[in-house]
């Protein structure tokens, strides 16, 4: 079920269920119905945060069923864990970047199985090495304390402010792994250029 923005999914109103095991009943914590989602806390949320998660992953996923898919399922991570999230918004941030490394972990997978495959095939005459570049595969090289700073501050529109803040690191720690996010990637350039 893929949640839309304003709380429906098409099949009638939103409703949040407790947080912890659904399946088997057990509540998270002693507390049990202390546990609860705050439903209208969760709603305001949504409404507030979801549209914008959503264009941040569809900017780096190129897909919009996708980039719904792991928005909604950063919310769903976020309600299991709802009583022991300090930061809501950050939180969703970070499941979605790492639900968009996956994607692209997977993307990658699948281009590896379907060149060995086409691999005997003739090679197309014609080759064009300047647009022959994968911005994606470019960032996925990246390792992770450069790439998502850079995934962050370029594609999720975040100041280095707000990127320092998600990430728990000082602001000149974001700085300085921006500018070497930016020269591995201009050296890759390069390299494929040269």
């Amino acid at each position: 079920m893929i949640l839309m923005p304003g709380g429906r999914s098409g099949r009638g109103p939103a409703s949040f269920p407790p947080a912890g095991n659904l399946i088997k009943g057990d509540p998270v914590g002693a507390a049990g119905e202390a546990d609860r989602v705050d439903a209208d806390a969760a709603e305001e949320l949504f409404k507030g945060v979801y549209p914008r998660l959503a264009g941040w992953v569809r900017r780096l996923v190129d897909d919009d069923e996708t980039a719904h898919e792991i928005a909604s399922e950063a919310f769903v991570r976020l309600l299991s864990r709802w009583t022991r999230v300090d930061s809501p918004p950050s939180y969703l941030y970070m499941i979605a970047t790492n639900l968009i490394r996956d994607h692209w972990r997977k993307t990658e997978r699948e281009r590896r199985a379907i060149r060995s495959v086409t691999a005997g095939a003739a090679a197309d005459p014609v080759a064009y090495p300047v647009q022959d570049v994968d911005v994606r595969h470019l960032i996925a090289s990246l390792p992770p304390r450069l790439r998502d700073p850079f995934l962050l501050h370029y594609y999720g529109g975040f100041g280095i402010r707000e990127v320092a803040t998600l990430l728990h690191r000082p602001e000149g720690t974001i700085k300085a792994d921006l500018f070497a996010a930016r020269a591995r990637l201009k050296t890759a350039l390069g390299e494929r250029d040269g």
